[in-house]
């Protein structure tokens, strides 16, 4: 992609499947990488990884929904990289319950790790992407925070909120040449996807009834989305922000 190369980029959730795939992206465009997680053990082992396929990386180990963490870390990654020129809010969790078999402990979760943490992030972010003449921030959101899905009531309230907020931003930052838009996974094959539907032969059933609602027949995989992610942080998507994109397959309606 036109651009990137040498760009400095941070991705959260970058030891996940997902955040894996788009970590992996960059590095293979020639960007610096920040790559940020929770955990410290997945993160070490994918700077490994990185760094022999040639990145440069700097993993940071921290807590998304604690602010003076995240300032901490992104004040360490500038100092590192001297500059950041891209930002990308992958990191998210949660639980498969109905509304009324939830209580507020779980909600505060939800809302804390999918609402609060990039909120976190674009605070601390967005005032080095201006002030080095603009930069890209791409959200990771969910067609659950587009069309609803069951079982995740919280979760989509947070999704939708993220894009709602971000379709804001990107008016705001548009005269500072920050572009913010939005990707939306559907049912992505991942190890949160699996924690999510259940193991045994409950969550395969549910896993199979998603394959056949979606038009191309199968779910997505960590590597459908890089290159969309990519493209929005690249020269070529100048001209483009506040948009919604959903990456599913065709499937428009969850449960």
């Amino acid at each position: 992609m036109r651009g990137l190369n040498e760009r400095v980029a941070i991705v959260t959730g970058a030891a996940g499947g997902i955040g894996r795939a788009i970590c992996e992206r960059f590095v293979d465009e020639g960007v610096r990488l920040v790559a940020a997680d929770i955990d410290e053990k997945g993160l070490t082992e994918l700077a490994d990884r990185l760094r022999g396929r040639g990145g440069d990386v700097l993993p940071l180990a921290f807590d998304i929904t604690r602010f003076d963490d995240v300032a901490a870390a992104v004040a360490r990654a500038v100092a590192h990289f001297g500059k950041i020129d891209i930002l990308v809010n992958n990191a998210g969790w949660d639980i498969a319950k109905p509304f009324l078999d939830t209580d507020p402990d779980l909600w505060e979760k939800i809302i804390a790790i999918n609402l609060h943490g990039p909120l976190n992030l674009h605070k601390a972010v967005l005032p080095h992407l201006v002030s080095g003449g603009g930069g890209k921030v791409i959200n990771i959101a969910s067609d659950a925070g587009r069309v609803g899905s069951s079982g995740e009531s919280v979760y989509s309230a947070c999704k939708g909120g993220l894009i709602a907020f971000s379709k804001t931003l990107a008016r705001e930052c548009a005269r500072d040449n920050v572009r913010v838009n939005v990707v939306c996974p559907g049912p992505t094959d991942t190890a949160l996807l699996r924690s999510f539907v259940g193991e045994g032969e409950y969550g395969q059933k549910i896993y199979d009834k998603l394959q056949k609602a979606i038009p191309l027949k199968r779910l997505g995989q960590p590597d459908d989305l890089p290159g969309m992610i990519a493209f929005f942080a690249s020269n070529d998507a100048d001209f483009i922000t506040g948009q919604v994109i959903s990456v599913s397959g065709g499937l428009t309606m969850h449960g």
